[in-house]
């Protein structure tokens, strides 16, 4: 019998960087698993790895630059079918967590699913750990953004930076900011017949 295959996405929210997807078929227990939101740092860290070492898995991402051409909705579902495209020789039951199935008949969707079902924690942790460590590895880069200490969401001190430095290339430009976007706006405003 196949198992099942869980799938989960980080970065869905964040004004920069990447939204990560990820698919994981368990092939054996790992203890410990729960919504990647729910443990902290250290231990989605060490259960990255066992996970990576115990199950079969796939990990999509998709740029800020395709989110802004694509939109999210269209990047999830692309990533989703690449997921299944890339693991449907080893299950024929995929389960995401959320309300939605983007139009993929073989997609079963449960909310909190990334809390009841192992493969979706897995899933989850996979795609927040693949995320975090390029929003670190990325921040080397833009320094001025300080990505390492809020992955590129919408903190206080992020918004200062954009309002400071303006957005970098790994900025979401399709994503309106309250306070930046509404003054550029304005302006425009003023200058149009």
């Amino acid at each position: 019998m196949k198992k099942l295959c869980g799938i989960d996405e980080a970065g869905r929210g964040p004004l920069a960087g990447p939204l990560v997807v990820a698919g994981v078929i368990l092939l054996e227990e790992i203890i410990g698993l729960n919504d990647s939101k729910v443990l902290s740092e250290k231990k989605r860290e060490e259960l990255f790895d066992k996970i990576i070492e115990k199950s079969k898995y796939h990990i999509v991402f998709k740029s800020a630059k395709e989110i802004d051409e694509f939109g999210i909705s269209s990047c999830l579902k692309n990533s989703i079918l690449e997921i299944i495209d890339n693991l449907k020789e080893f299950s024929d039951s995929f389960l995401m967590d959320g309300n939605t199935n983007f139009g993929i008949q073989i997609l079963q969707k449960e909310i909190k699913a990334d809390a009841k079902y192992p493969q979706v924690s897995a899933a989850s942790i996979l795609a927040k750990v693949s995320r975090d460590r390029f929003m670190v590895e990325i921040s080397k880069e833009f320094e001025e953004f300080d990505f390492k200490k809020h992955k590129g969401y919408g903190t206080k001190a992020h918004i200062e930076a954009i309002k400071k430095f303006g957005r970098s290339s790994i900025h979401r430009t399709s994503y309106k900011i309250k306070g930046i976007d509404d003054k550029e706006e304005y302006i425009k405003s003023l200058f149009e017949d």
